[in-house]
């Protein structure tokens, strides 16, 4: 898996100045547009389009420097529909402007090339199972919020602490399948997961029956999904769940995942600084 990741990046290396475009980088990664993009921010620590961005400006600046091309032409060859466009962008990434790094012979930022390599290291196992479900439903309370890759999400706090303990409770009647009890779901995340892009938070059941009217209703499709168990400090250690499942446990079996809502079931601990917790991701299994 990680060599095809490793042809991937070689593909946008010899097309920074064409068009990249993402369903031939997942071609070469025998894997889904979608999946390819959360492996690579997993695995990354930034979106694809970033690194793209940053990788592109970066050589971009070395012809700069080198005053061979006029700046227009520069920026045509990176893919900017103008001068202006393009020194904004540069001026983002290196902190000055094309003309006055010209000039001055400024220093500038490098994103350097990414390669993934794998590192073995044998301390701790993942607990997970694989899980067909039928169609069901995510019944309960929705809301836009930001996504937060590290520490509480002040926004989904707020927005739980405002829903009554009456709607809860009659919320919580309704769960009539695995995960039971009250859940949180992730769905409709950007594609690039950058901090601070939206998301639609449920506060809600897994059921099989329909939302009251006053109620918030998501249906699922029938799928397979893989479930991991996990005990740690809350909410920091189930963030980094996320980021595991896709930078250790992905690689290693033959699934990838699917587009779909992200199911957490969390029971938190007296004190609420410790919690165990169900992590429902929506899969599929790898061609061979």
């Amino acid at each position: 898996m990680l060599d095809r990741l490793n042809e991937a990046l070689d593909h946008i290396e010899a097309h920074l100045d064409g068009t990249i475009e993402v369903a031939a980088l997942a071609r070469i990664a025998t894997t889904s547009e979608y999946h390819f993009r959360r492996m690579f921010s997993a695995l990354a620590g930034m979106p694809l389009s970033e690194y793209v961005r940053r990788r592109r400006l970066t050589v971009a600046g070395a012809e700069v420097l080198a005053g061979e091309r006029t700046l227009l032409e520069i920026a045509v060859r990176y893919g900017y529909g103008s001068g202006e466009a393009f020194a904004r962008a540069f001026r983002a990434v290196h902190g000055i402007g094309p003309g006055d790094a010209r000039r001055t012979g400024a220093a500038l930022r490098a994103q350097q090339r990414i390669s993934f390599r794998l590192v073995i290291e044998g301390r701790s196992t993942m607990r997970y199972r694989v899980v067909q479900k039928e169609q069901f439903r995510i019944v309960g309370r929705k809301a836009r919020v930001p996504l937060v890759h590290e520490g509480p999400n002040t926004a989904i706090a707020d927005f739980v602490r405002g829903i009554g303990q009456e709607t809860v409770q009659r919320i919580a009647a309704l769960s009539d399948q695995e995960p039971k009890g009250i859940v949180g779901v992730s769905d409709d995340l950007d594609p690039s997961r950058a901090e601070g892009t939206e998301l639609d938070y449920y506060h809600g059941v897994v059921t099989g029956a329909e939302a009251p009217d006053d109620l918030d209703e998501l249906v699922v499709p029938a799928g397979t999904w893989a479930v991991f168990d996990h005990s740690g400090p809350f909410p920091e250690s189930l963030q980094h769940l996320w980021r595991d499942v896709f930078t250790q446990w992905f690689p290693s079996n033959p699934y990838h995942s699917r587009p779909g809502p992200e199911i957490l079931s969390v029971r938190l601990a007296p004190g609420g600084a410790e919690a165990d917790a169900e992590l429902w991701i929506p899969v599929e299994r790898t061609q061979s």
